[in-house]
């Protein structure tokens, strides 16, 4: 035998391992390594002829596709056309049509000019080391295929990237390649007579084209997909608007079902909105643009509407039947299409081999062959290595070979271990470690291996210790037993060292011997020894690797009896004599390469002989042709030309053959491998389920019986039983043979005259709705577009992914560095048309990465597991991602259709005869407590000052720590007193004010704060506490200030001698307009005179402040506090609480506005007890200063917000032992309340809860209080009652506003934790927020609140009557429909408890599930933002924080990346995935931004819809946008 050497194959075949080769170099390396063996004219003494190729493709022949002709065009010329590249006079566009305009008219049309022509029969002539994939015919079906588009123009809004992450080419450098005289390998047209512009897209203008994107294509009138009926109409005009004007105020989202406007769009907002204000700039825009260079300033929601309007396009027709997904939520299933091709023919027969002949001289074994051959013909030659010019570099000779082997056996058995223990018996098994380019060197040694009866393991080389699929081959060794590796001396060498010049331990492998087999280092053996060669038996005789689609690695174990009898059936296949020469251009070491190269070139066509293999199967079919029919021409009439099918790929998809004409464009010509192998017997059966016969006219898989074949997987008996023993079934259900069958892993079936066809491999398979569709043709596909232009020929991988119950299709491949972002993108679109019109599926993900990036196998190929791994990991790090979930998922649930009204007394009588209670609770009856609360004889809070400044002047009421936690400042009740008094003074003398004047109180956290604020109540006017402006950031928080003044219409505004100064400062002018500030008084400079009298209100109903907030939505909502209900809401928290003068509370919040205001500053007072003050500013500089402090004062009860339990949770989580060490002690602890107008943080108290567990923190001191504009504190967890109780709910009921139990752990569950206990006093109802009827337990609806503390209405500047009587005042459609409510705009739901509260009764907790305004409505259902979110943060490690919105109907998801821009894409498709599982949502539009750019206000909460104005706007300069298809 000779060989060729297999690098010089690897590098003529794998072009991309060393730069990419070109079409000359190629054919000129082609010619020179095979010269030697091509056809020869004949000679006077007639040429030795080479006999046959063996074509080897993993499994299946070459297959190709067929295209039609187009209209009366040439097919060739067609297909060059449309292969021109854009001319360098346009303008790369960053839009994108799906579809391609009419071709040029019949007399315009190029000629194909015999330059273009003879380039083009070049270009067919080309080989790549993707051969399998590579087919003219099929380039020409995908160009006709991308022709047919033409009529549909869509607009895909191309992805905006940061400059820094464009590609790593240089934009300004890059020119592009100059396409007027065409390149070499890429195929030419010249222009026509009037020099017209021809574009890969087809003659177009582009002009008309970008207008056409931008102004929505001609096809746009239907509604958006996603809207309710009848908004098309508004729909379009907003489209037209939005695309050709800026909206400027974005607040509020266009949804395109409600525009009834004609031109013009007009947002109300409630007033004090911030509308009126200048949205805040992010970051820096002008830095943001696509990746074409073209900055993006306002162009989002240009891209957004394109987007939308895309998607209005008609889908596939809409599926009918549904399967339930455990639980009424209904996930579309595919129907069975009705016209779906059927298997209509007879179960197939089992095909037979000829008989294996038996010839009487043939050597009873491998090891007896090679022992005759060696002593008989020492000299004659057995194997030669060339060199990469065709030079023999080394010839082997049956005499050397059998020496060396001799040799090899001897030392493995005798020169590794000692005597008495030697390393290895017969029977172990032992790795090959052996490089391709040294076939002489592996002969030797697997032939010493057979001699000396230990089983040979061939592995590739490991270049690196974290080699591709390396790990698994490391976990076969070790379970194989092996520890001794025989290798090459240059390999040896080559093998990576640690410093002292040990071969490390690679990752996952077992400890190794390395013993190199080169004569130097071998023994010869001892004239008496001589090897045991017995007659072929049962024992193993060598152990092949495989590798799995899941990337795990087997060892299929082939004994000596089925070695010896596939290397007969070999010869009698190929008719192999002595003397004859074989080329061999394979991997030597496994598969065809080792049984035809070692144990057993462009030819004349009829020498070709495809075969089929598998690793299991070994060969499983050859085509063969007999010597003379070489020789002679093909006389004899049993060889038969080679088989051919033109078949249907639709038919192929259900499985089923359907032979179709030519003309198709999706169609797939595949030739056959050849006929069964002698001696063995094959049959065809089902893929899935039980192994019963296929029909004749379908696929299945094909399983074989024969001696020679593997026998198992080493050490797997499960996997070994369903592979190698498996009985194939007739319809009846009896088995066809009584031995077992093999399973090949390959897709095929027998065709006429028992020839084997084989379209594809089990591996291969995808599974998309239904249908099969095999990987190798999804490549081929791609490549035909355009191909080799965009991305390297053979870097491409084809898998799928499982996402909400299917696989979906995702094309990951190699860009080129030369091509721009807008030539990727549009050749990502026309893959995405190609697939879709050929193979008529969708393509989920189709990703770019830079060249040289994906992960490889030993031989250069891509490894393709773990390449998918990558991908779902989110560390492929791609350059470009188009992801199309809109077309590709077509199993979503049903969107919900609303019930026809059903009234609200049908509501009540159906929860009563069904049984569940009605959800509504109360906290303790005020009435029936007996307390000796002195303060309760006091109408107003200014009356208990006085009294307690009287009676306990010098009890300290309020300590204020500094950020070293010492005190900074504390008050008596009777300073608080005098402090109070000289500010009324100031206010009536200075300020000239009025009872019931509103004063603005602009002061940090603090003592002042408290003080102005009594001073106001003393003046009698109304105080309003407003946070200062950031000295930082005065440009976007002295707005707010200025805006919550003017609303509140304060007639004066107190502060301190410092912000006085900032407020009239230069930045401020530049802010706002300081000329209109009202009258400032600083409080630092106080007279010294007492007040007259103290003013005492006429009415405890009268204004005592105002409550300002901006909420979540970014509304800005001022509430009203009557004098009563400060009073009652005081006594409430005291009674809850248990607080009493001797008691000491910590307080970590801010104290503008809710109940954060009313502890710092009010509590006291009314209580008596004394405040630990913590300004939450403080702890940026020291994290450990409020726990320290609640430690220091041994407290009891501490009230914080979520941004302080989050920076103690990420700021202390390593210094546990060191403030162990500092005496912190949180054993005294008995409540730890979260103060916060949201759902519970049940992840971040519960990690705060761990994590200072071994401070002596205890579990169920930490819970949640729940309060919002209506009713400042409707929750709070006292100090007796019951622990907070986590119920877990189906997300999945939720959405449909239902409300159901399940256990933790379970699928679709979501923990949520009670709010806090009810306060005294406080009665609440769960409604219905559209009918106002109650509802029963299992429902979620609005918190309704009826409570003495109620706040008395919004206070705003045009006092909007029908707000303000909605939301306090509304009444029950049903039932008690006396009731005055409040209605809080939160969603939740009761539910009783087992267990008991104070009286004995069981306790009712509440439970927070969302704002009403931020829940989201989506196919129907309520969505909350934080659901989503939570998911999303989930899945990756680089997202630290996420924020959902919707604009137009499209979700659109914000993610912060805590990495390298590199992984920005990386993240879109987690996104998208994650999203779609877990809520069956599809998102619209991923955008990737720097961390710190979600906005979240001072109590921790995200503020989303100032996200979105920025996002509008392009203000927030993100990393990338990716908008999915």
């Amino acid at each position: 035998f000779s060989d060729s050497s297999l690098e010089d194959h690897t590098e003529l075949h794998f072009p991309s391992l060393a730069g990419d080769i070109t079409q000359k170099g190629y054919e000129k390396k082609r010619s020179k390594l095979i010269g030697a063996y091509l056809p020869q004219p004949p000679t006077a003494n007639g040429a030795a002829v080479v006999r046959c190729r063996l074509q080897h493709s993993e499994g299946a022949p070459r297959r190709t596709f067929r295209s039609a002709h187009i209209g009366v065009c040439d097919v060739r010329e067609a297909a060059a056309r449309e292969r021109v590249a854009s001319t360098a006079g346009n303008r790369p566009l960053f839009y994108f049509r799906f579809g391609v305009d009419q071709a040029l008219p019949q007399e315009r049309r190029a000629p194909v000019t015999p330059s273009s022509a003879s380039r083009y029969h070049r270009r067919r002539s080309s080989g790549s080391r993707d051969e399998r994939y590579r087919s003219d015919v099929h380039t020409e079906a995908v160009q006709a295929a991308l022709a047919k588009h033409k009529e549909r123009k869509m607009a895909v809004p191309m992805p905006s990237k940061r400059r820094s992450l464009v590609v790593q080419t240089s934009m300004d450098a890059y020119t592009p390649p100059d396409t007027s005289s065409g390149s070499e390998d890429e195929g030419s047209v010249q222009g026509d007579s009037q020099g017209t512009p021809t574009s890969s897209q087809g003659s177009i203008n582009m002009e008309h084209w970008i207008s056409q994107a931008i102004h929505g294509s001609t096809t746009s009138t239907t509604s958006s997909s996603s809207t309710q009926s009848g908004g098309s109409g508004a729909a379009h005009r907003l489209a037209d608007v939005m695309a050709q004007t800026h909206i400027e105020n974005h607040s509020a989202p266009p949804d395109v079902t409600t525009y009834t406007s004609e031109h013009s769009i007009q947002v109300e907002r409630p007033q004090g909105s911030t509308g009126s204000r200048t949205a805040p700039k992010y970051g820096n825009a002008e830095l943001m643009e696509t990746g074409d260079g073209v900055p993006v300033s306002s162009r989002v929601s240009a891209k957004i509407q394109q987007l939308v309007n895309t998607l209005k396009r008609p889908k596939r027709p809409p599926l009918r039947e549904f399967f339930v997904d455990d639980f009424e939520e209904l996930l579309e299933v595919q129907q069975p299409d009705p016209n779906q091709p059927k298997p209509e023919g007879a179960q197939m027969l089992a095909m037979r081999g000829e008989q294996l002949g038996v010839v009487t001289n043939w050597p009873p074994s491998l090891e007896a062959a090679l022992q005759r051959w060696g002593t008989i013909s020492p000299k004659a030659p057995c194997l030669t290595t060339m060199d990469t010019n065709g030079k023999p570099l080394y010839i082997l000779t049956y005499g050397k070979l059998w020496t060396r082997s001799m040799k090899v056996a001897y030392s493995i058995l005798h020169k590794l271990g000692t005597k008495q223990e030697p390393m290895v018996r017969p029977g172990d098994r032992v790795a090959l470690v052996f490089p391709n380019n040294d076939p002489a060197a592996f002969m030797a040694a697997f032939y010493g291996c057979l001699l000396a009866e230990v089983v040979p393991v061939p592995i590739e080389v490991p270049l690196t210790r974290k080699d591709a699929g390396s790990q698994q081959i490391g976990f076969l060794l070790g379970s194989c037993g092996v520890t001794v590796a025989l290798t090459s001396d240059a390999c040896h060498k080559g093998l990576p060292k640690s410093p002292t010049g040990e071969i490390p331990q690679f990752k996952g492998w077992p400890k190794l011997l390395w013993f190199v087999t080169e004569s130097k280092h071998l023994s010869k053996p001892p004239r008496d020894w001589f090897p045991h060669i017995k007659d072929a038996n049962n024992d193993t005789a060598y152990i092949e690797y495989k590798t799995c689609k899941d990337g795990s690695v087997l060892g299929v174990t082939v004994t000596r009896t089925a070695l010896l009898t596939h290397c007969q059936a070999l010869t009698q296949a190929c008719g192999y004599t002595e003397a004859e020469t074989i080329v061999n251009v394979l991997d030597f070491k496994k598969d065809v390469g080792l049984w035809h190269g070692i144990l057993t070139v462009s030819l004349r066509q009829e020498v070709i002989c495809p075969c089929a293999s598998s690793p299991e199967a070994l060969t499983v079919a050859i085509r063969r042709y007999w010597l003379k029919t070489v020789i002679t021409g093909p006389t004899d009439d049993s060889n038969q030309p080679p088989g051919r099918g033109v078949l249907s790929m639709h038919g192929l998809t259900y499985g089923v053959i359907r032979v179709d004409s030519e003309e198709k464009l999706s169609v797939l010509t595949v030739q056959d491998v050849g006929l069964v192998m002698p001696g063995a017997i094959m049959c065809s059966v089902k893929p899935d389920g039980v192994p019963q016969l296929c029909r004749t006219d379908e696929i299945g898989e094909l399983c074989v019986c024969a001696v020679a074949t593997g026998t198992s997987y080493y050490g797997l008996s499960g996997m070994t039983k369903n592979t190698f023993e498996v009985f194939p079934m007739t319809s009846s259900g009896a088995p066809i043979s009584e031995y077992p069958f093999i399973r090949t892993g390959l897709l095929g079936f027998v065709g006429p005259g028992g020839l084997v066809f084989v379209v594809g491999k089990m591996d291969g398979l995808m599974v998309v709705s239904g249908r099969r569709h095999n990987a190798d043709d999804i490549v081929a596909t791609a490549l035909a577009v355009e191909p080799m232009k965009f991305v390297y020929r053979g870097r491409i991988a084809v898998f799928s992914v499982t996402v909400l119950h299917d696989e979906r299709i995702v094309i990951v491949a190699e860009q080129r560095p030369d091509s721009t972002e807008e030539d990727s993108f549009q050749w990502m679109s026309r893959v995405l048309q190609a697939i879709d019109s050929i193979h008529q599926v969708g393509v989920y993900c189709l990703a770019l990465v830079p060249a040289n990036t994906l992960p490889k196998t030993p031989l250069g190929g891509i490894h393709l597991s773990e390449t998918k791994q990558l991908f779902l990991e989110g560390s492929l790090h791609p350059c470009n991602v188009l992801m199309c979930p809109h077309t590709c998922v077509t199993n979503l649930p049903k969107p919900r259709q609303k019930q026809p009204e059903i009234g609200p007394a049908s509501v009540m009588v159906g929860n009563l005869v069904s049984g569940k209670r009605i959800a509504q609770a109360s906290g303790r009856d005020l009435g029936q407590i007996e307390d000796n609360d002195q303060a309760r004889k006091f109408l107003f809070l200014s009356e208990v000052l006085q009294w307690r400044a009287q009676t306990t002047p010098d009890h300290i009421l309020y300590t204020l720590l500094n950020c070293r936690g010492a005190i900074a400042n504390s008050l008596t009740c009777v300073q608080l007193h005098k402090r109070a008094e000289k500010i009324a003074v100031m206010l009536m003398e200075r300020g000239h004010l009025q009872d019931g004047d509103h004063v603005a109180l602009v002061y940090p956290p603090g003592i002042d704060l408290i003080a102005a604020f009594y001073g106001c109540l003393y003046a009698g006017c109304v105080p309003i506490t407003v946070r200062p402006p950031h000295p930082q950031n005065i440009a976007t928080t002295l707005p707010t200030v200025k805006m919550i003044v003017e609303v509140s219409r304060s007639a004066c505004l107190m502060t301190t001698q410092l912000i006085c100064k900032l407020l009239r400062s230069r930045e401020a002018a530049a802010a706002v307009d300081v000329r209109t500030w009202p009258l400032i008084l600083d409080t630092d400079d106080l007279p010294k005179k007492r007040p007259a009298q103290i003013c005492k209100p006429c009415n405890p109903d009268t204004l005592a402040y105002l409550d300002f907030s901006v909420s979540t939505t970014g509304m800005l909502a001022g509430v009203k506090m009557s004098h009563a209900a400060t009073s009652a809401f005081c006594r409430s928290i005291k009674l809850q609480c248990e607080l009493y003068p001797s008691r000491e509370v910590a307080i970590c919040l801010d104290p503008y506005c809710g109940l954060g205001f009313v502890l710092w500053c009010l509590c006291s007072v009314y209580s008596g007890h004394q405040s630990i003050l913590i300004p939450p500013s403080e702890l940026e500089t020291n994290p450990a200063l409020w726990l320290l402090a609640v430690s220091q004062y041994k407290v009891r009860d501490t009230f914080c917000s979520y941004s302080v339990m989050e920076l103690c949770t990420k700021g202390l989580g390593s210094q546990t032992e060191s403030l162990k060490a500092r005496g912190l002690d949180l054993s005294r602890v008995r409540t730890c309340v979260v103060v916060a107008e949201e759902r519970p943080r049940i992840a971040l108290t519960q990690s705060f809860s761990k994590l200072f567990k071994d401070l002596g923190l205890h579990p169920r001191a930490v819970s949640t209080s729940f309060g919002c504009r209506v009713n400042l504190a409707i929750c709070l967890q006292g100090t007796s009652g019951p622990d907070p109780t986590t119920v877990y709910v189906d997300m999945r009921a939720l959405r449909h506003d239902r409300v159901r139990l399940v256990e933790r752990g379970s699928p679709h569950s979501l923990p949520l934790m009670e709010s806090g206990k009810i306060l005294p006093g406080v009665r609440i109802i769960i409604a219905n927020p559209e009918t106002k009827g109650p509802l029963g337990d299992s429902h979620l609806g609005e918190i309704w609140v009826h409570s003495a503390h109620n706040a008395s209405g919004y206070f705003t500047i045009y006092g909007d009557e029908s707000l303000q009587s909605d939301h306090f005042n509304s009444r029950l459609s049903f039932g008690d429909t006396q009731t005055i409510w409040a209605r809080t705009g939160y969603l939740g739901f009761l539910r009783r408890t087992e267990l008991t509260d104070a009286n004995g009764e069981r306790h009712d907790a509440l439970y927070v599930v969302g704002a009403l305004d931020e829940a989201m409505e989506l196919r129907g259902m309520r969505y909350h933002p934080i659901d989503i979110e939570t998911s999303v943060i989930r899945a990756h490690k680089s997202v630290t924080e996420c924020a959902v919105f919707t604009w137009t109907n499209l979700l659109v998801v914000v993610v912060e990346l805590d990495g390298s821009e590199q992984e920005a894409l990386d993240l879109v498709p987690l996104v998208t995935n994650v999203v779609l599982e877990e809520h069956y949502l599809i998102v619209g539009v991923v955008v990737v931004v720097d961390i710190g750019v979600i906005p979240i206000n001072s109590r921790g909460e995200k503020q989303r819809m100032h996200l979105r104005d920025g996002f509008l706007a392009d203000q927030l300069d993100p990393i990338y946008v990716a908008y999915n298809m």
